[in-house]
């Protein structure tokens, strides 16, 4: 199997390169990334239990998929090829805000990413990979947000970030 490469990004978000994924999680180097959010019509987030074979945040909740982008791919081309391989639908998808975050993990990773948010809507349930998903579930966002609150340790740090600093921008977009 050929190991995925990531895109390398400077704090514009211009590509400088690419390299392995494993490469830029060990060498903790800026790189894109992207975080899809799916909401219901009663505006509740799908999440998803990241899988517990995961080689970082295993058994951890979060949004409904994320990943990198490909060499030449297109964020929401992206968003969607994802979705399909972690959860097994696609929606259409939008792009919301994006934003840079640094986080170490224990086993001696660390997640730099320029991170990019996609936002769809579904009403289905979905067929997720077992490989990549443990479980899923819906959430009102205001549920999530005092989850969160109250024991951040069952989520990831990506998905705390988010909910930290754009809680209120995510919140107007699914209701505008």
């Amino acid at each position: 199997m050929i190991e995925e490469k990531v895109i390398l990004v400077n704090e514009n978000d211009e590509q400088i390169g690419t390299m392995p994924k494993m490469e830029a999680h060990e060498k903790a180097v800026l790189h894109r990334a992207f975080s899809v959010f799916v909401f219901n019509a009663k505006n509740e987030l799908m999440l998803q239990q990241r899988a517990l074979d995961k080689y970082h945040s295993p058994g951890l909740w979060t949004n409904t998929c994320c990943s990198h982008q490909r060499e030449g791919e297109t964020n929401i081309a992206a968003g969607k090829r994802r979705l399909q391989e972690e959860m097994g639908f696609v929606v259409d998808l939008k792009e919301s805000i994006s934003f840079m975050y640094k986080a170490p993990f224990d086993n001696g990773l660390t997640e730099h990413e320029y991170d990019h948010v996609l936002i769809g809507n579904y009403e289905g349930k979905p067929e997720i990979n077992p490989a990549e998903v443990a479980d899923w579930k819906w959430m009102p966002l205001e549920a999530v947000k005092q989850d969160i609150a109250k024991q951040p340790e069952v989520y990831t740090a990506w998905f705390k970030v988010i909910f930290d600093k754009f809680y209120e921008h995510i919140n107007l977009k699914i209701n505008s």
